[in-house]
């Protein structure tokens, strides 16, 4: 008789910090409606780089992730390099942004916003 094995694979994760700088920046712009959306594209030193914007619309084929209210897109395409990842909000020596934290990069760039896979 086999086993079969099930697990809730996590798809991304946003953390607090980040949703908590998303609740700022929707605050300061006045406008309810946006979520962040997090993106990749080709280029960058390391082959991709992300990208973040803010969107009003969700479209039907996105992603979404919330943590505190606050919304998280990512559209298919994107979706297959950063799935697993984390997504947060960090303020140091190199200023503040958002970072992802990829388990699917296999090099990034010193600056963390290009990798590879």
């Amino acid at each position: 008789m086999s086993v079969v094995q099930s697990h809730n694979p996590v798809i991304m994760s946003f953390t607090d910090n980040a949703a908590d700088k998303v609740h700022s920046l929707i605050s300061e712009e006045g406008n309810d409606n946006l979520k962040l959306r997090v993106f990749v594209t080709g280029g960058g030193c390391s082959g991709f780089q992300y990208g973040f914007s803010f969107d009003e619309e969700v479209n039907e084929d996105d992603t979404v992730v919330e943590n505190k209210g606050a919304s998280l897109l990512i559209d298919p395409l994107s979706y297959q390099y950063l799935v697993g990842s984390k997504v947060d909000y960090v303020e140091g020596l190199e200023g503040s942004r958002f970072i992802v934290n990829n388990p699917l990069a296999t090099t990034t760039c010193g600056c963390g916003s290009s990798f590879s896979i």
